[in-house]
């Protein structure tokens, strides 16, 4: 498994055999340094503007400082029949239920194996593993699926205790003050989060805007309790990832205690597909391919979408969405590759790459096509942490009222916080900006995200008012970070985002891959 292997975008794209634009292998000697990224540079840096890049070096499995080890697991064959025909899904699902709990990885052999229904993964420690592209899983269940997923990880999480903050949490502070200790302990995972407030709305200039989640306390941060300390009149909790906002007392922030995530899960080294006849694509709304809800430290690798001949369309392979990373930390999602969502209108449909409500997910040496949104963040508040290392999104298109219009990769709803597009191609767009009414007050929908060092045929459309930065991008088509230009999306457009060295290619490759080498050559380490 290599979940941070060499760039696989120059490779040759398994579908049509065309070459696709390589990003940079390593900026020459002679490439020019952002100023907000120096030699020396260490979180927290800011020039005299206040302008200031994010530590993203903690997305990804064990926070990218690890990759799984399924060494001791036990190796389950159960006896799928993979002759395209045969339902296989109790045997599958059986062999998921019966695995041993102290780890297992279910081999599944070459050939297509026919799934009728759905199958869920409830438990950790446990691999779904292929024997390469040959290895074909072919879903089949078309009633009931809209908002249901064919391959299904995790069965969520939920909050046992609540504790209010002292003090307000401090932007890039590894730490929080809290009333009381009581019932949390070190290696917790917990929540931080904060009431949508009226003067928080107000702050963002959204306010008549967000609609969907106001007056509700929304988890902005999914931590781990690394250490804790008494402080006078409470407690100092220590946590693994920095605040990336300041969580203030003037919306009621607190900490609640999370339980119930599934770990050390993955799907490995296969091709799937839940492709349907064309005249049931468009009846169901939002149905998964693969999803994963409330996990952590969990993989997706070697995967990609395939075609199912029998359906007789050559370009359809994912119904609508493709992968979906839900209310989880610490995914990574490599070498993986997804193309031709069959249902690519409005109300959620057609999302190849989906992450909500998740931080520190790492998504790299992925390709994306002919989805509506490519790479997308989806519903909500609280995306955090999210890496977009070496991807390739080409051709995103919509559906609405039977034309075919040109869309983008993008951030959608609900202030996204401190996210990097990083060393990738965009041939189509990628997006963070104010979407005003849209998707039921998506509003502004991204804050401190970096576009470093990409480059392609698309645009880049950035309005994170001011708090934005777009550095060493080379595209053919627009780089921009001026107001929008769809009217009813123009507020909170400004003050332009921080934009350096368009056209160039700065030093050093990627932002994410050396803020975690300089992470760890400081023996900040989180696991042994």
């Amino acid at each position: 498994m290599a979940l941070l292997a060499p760039s696989a975008c120059g490779a040759t794209d398994h579908r049509d055999g065309s070459q696709p634009a390589e990003p940079p292998d390593a900026s020459p000697d002679s490439a020019p340094r952002s100023t907000l990224y120096p030699e020396d540079w260490t979180p927290g840096f800011a020039d005299a503007n206040g302008h200031a890049l994010p530590d993203v070096s903690y997305a990804g499995y064990r926070n990218g400082e690890a990759q799984p080890n399924t060494s001791s697991y036990a190796v389950v064959t159960p006896p799928i029949v993979a002759d395209g025909v045969t339902d296989n899904t109790s045997v599958l699902q059986a062999a998921i239920d019966n695995a041993p709990l102290a780890g297992a990885v279910i081999m599944l052999p070459a050939g297509e194996i026919r799934m009728e229904g759905t199958i869920a993964v409830r438990r950790s420690k446990l691999v779904l593993r292929g024997a390469g592209a040959a290895t074909r899983l072919r879903f089949t269940k078309t009633s009931g699926m809209s908002d249901q997923s064919h391959l299904a990880v995790g069965v969520g999480t939920a909050t046992t205790l609540e504790t209010n903050l002292i003090a307000s949490g401090v932007a890039g502070a590894h730490t929080i003050d809290v009333a009381s200790g009581e019932g949390f302990a070190v290696d917790d995972d917990i929540l931080v989060g904060w009431t949508i407030t009226p003067a928080f709305i107000e702050t963002h200039g959204m306010t008549g805007v967000w609609k969907a989640f106001n007056g509700t306390w929304q988890p902005f941060f999914r931590r781990r309790i690394v250490a804790m300390a008494p402080v006078a009149g409470g407690v100092r909790l220590t946590l693994d990832v920095p605040l990336r906002y300041d969580a203030l007392l003037r919306d009621s922030a607190s900490v609640r205690r999370e339980v119930g995530a599934i770990s050390q899960v993955g799907i490995e080294q296969l091709s799937l597909t839940n492709a349907v006849p064309k005249n049931v694509a468009d009846d169901t709304n939002r149905p998964m391919l693969i999803s994963f809800y409330g996990v952590q430290d969990a993989w997706i690798d070697g995967v990609s979408s395939y075609a199912p001949g029998a359906i007789g369309e050559a370009e359809a392979e994912v119904w609508s969405r493709g992968i979906v990373v839900a209310n989880s930390k610490r995914v990574t999602i490599s070498d993986t590759h997804l193309a031709f969502a069959q249902h690519r209108g409005d109300g959620g449909n057609g999302y190849l790459f989906e992450i909500t409500a998740s931080n520190e997910v790492l998504i790299v040496d992925c390709t994306a096509r002919r989805g509506r949104h490519n790479f997308i963040q989806n519903w909500g508040f609280g995306a955090t942490g999210l890496v977009f290392l070496r991807v390739h999104s080409r051709e995103s298109t919509a559906i609405n009222s039977g034309f075919e219009l040109g869309a983008a990769s993008e951030f959608h709803h609900s202030l996204a916080m401190a996210n990097a597009i990083d060393q990738s191609i965009i041939d189509d767009g990628w997006h963070a900006e104010n979407r005003g009414d849209y998707s039921s007050g998506a509003g502004l929908t991204a804050t401190q995200t970096v576009f470093w060092n990409n480059r392609g045929e698309g645009i880049i459309r950035s309005y994170q008012a001011g708090v934005g930065y777009l550095i060493g991008n080379v595209l053919t088509g627009l780089t921009t970070a001026l107001p929008s230009p769809w009217p009813s999306w123009g507020l909170r457009s400004e003050p332009e985002d921080f934009v350096e060295l368009a056209g160039s290619e700065v030093s050093p490759p990627s932002l994410y891959e050396d803020q975690l080498a300089r992470r760890l050559a400081r023996g900040e380490r989180l696991w042994p």
